[in-house]
């Protein structure tokens, strides 16, 4: 696949007046709900940015990879070579994190990703790499605790979709809950199937209290239709790639009911956390004509690093890339400051449950209460 673009800017990178800022993510797939709030949270703070009129403009270039590793890495090399990125935000997803990780860095490009979590990505060494969401040793650590603490299971059974980001999450959660005395069990699925009998028929005679997927929504919605129609009443629960209204579409309204999600991101519809967070809130209802989603705050978080970067002075990669180690401000819903591995320095996990066809904050889980 060529280098394409999915929406805003012309060609070319800097010019001394104008410089390019990439987004690589799932813009069409089947996943591309957790993927399009963050393109437009990024997308809001640089308009906004630019409206200020200030010396070095941002062009805006977004890149659909469809969430696939092989994509990425074809559009990466575009994106630098010929559209000169000076930085890009993302990928949205750690499977195309971890092949495209290798690329930016030997071209020392700086990368801040809304919401890839897997664990292994920032133990490459890379020096170009951030994220703004905390990882899934972090959330698994979390939601581990809140599935044993506050759904007081006894047993887990883990499923994942047999994908670098899933399986790693599902493992993570087995791992946390284990040692507070949870059994456990673990399965895995093909993600291009639509027929986990095989699974669901396993998981039913395990009995289990809770069931946690690792994996992405498209999934986790023919997944939690087919245990809900089997009879399976455990409490489903998953991770940050489910938190979608895609979720309740593919599982069905009802089936869906309680399904919890956790997640290192907060998703502060009416802006309660801070001044800068009302204003975020309102500016993208009024910009897109929906409420701030999954990783919309992140988004707009990568993008304003990235604009700091500039608007200290600094145009070229490596002198952008040096300014991120230092960056330190109020997000719209955390601290963005990044340690020397390019990790998060906030940590804080919340929970999400399904309620109608809306995914409400139950709070972060050493605070959300379950009926």
């Amino acid at each position: 696949m060529g280098v394409a673009a999915c929406g805003g800017g012309d060609e070319g990178g800097s010019d001394g007046n104008e410089v390019t800022i990439g987004f690589m993510g799932d813009l069409t797939g089947e996943n591309s709900g957790l993927v399009i709030p963050p393109r437009n949270g990024a997308q809001l703070a640089i308009e906004q940015y630019n409206a200020t009129n200030p010396k070095v403009k941002i062009k805006f270039k977004p890149y659909d990879s469809q969430g696939k590793p092989e994509q990425a890495t074809t559009l990466v090399q575009g994106a630098i070579k010929q559209d000169k990125i000076v930085g890009l935000i993302g990928p949205a997803f750690s499977g195309e994190s971890q092949a495209t990780g290798p690329i930016l860095e030997e071209a020392k490009v700086p990368s801040v990703s809304p919401s890839a979590t897997q664990i292994t990505l920032a133990e490459k060494g890379w020096k170009f790499w951030h994220r703004v969401v905390a990882d899934d040793a972090v959330q698994s650590a979390g939601a581990g605790e809140f599935i044993t603490n506050q759904l007081k299971a006894k047993k887990v059974a883990t499923i994942h979709d047999n994908q670098e980001y899933g399986k790693g999450l599902a493992d993570a959660i087995a791992g946390a809950v284990k040692p507070k005395g949870a059994q456990t069990m673990a399965e895995g699925v093909d993600d291009k199937a639509t027929d986990y009998s095989a699974t669901v028929n396993k998981i039913k005679s395990f009995d289990p209290d809770v069931v946690y997927f690792g994996g992405y929504y498209a999934v986790a919605g023919r997944l939690f239709k087919q245990l809900r129609e089997a009879g399976v009443d455990a409490r489903l629960m998953s991770g940050d790639g489910s938190l979608a209204t895609g979720l309740i579409e593919g599982a069905g309204e009802k089936n869906a009911q309680g399904a919890m999600l956790s997640c290192g991101c907060l998703i502060d519809e009416a802006g309660t956390s801070n001044a800068k967070a009302k204003k975020f809130a309102s500016d993208y209802q009024a910009k897109f004509g929906s409420p701030v989603a999954i990783y919309s705050g992140e988004g707009y978080d990568a993008a304003t690093a990235f604009i700091e970067a500039i608007k200290a002075g600094n145009t070229e990669p490596e002198k952008i890339n040096q300014f991120l180690s230092t960056v330190n401000f109020e997000g719209v819903g955390k601290p963005i400051k990044f340690d020397a591995k390019g990790e998060l320095a906030s940590q804080d996990i919340y929970v999400y449950e399904v309620k109608g066809n809306k995914l409400p904050l139950l709070g972060n889980t050493k605070e959300a209460k379950v009926e």
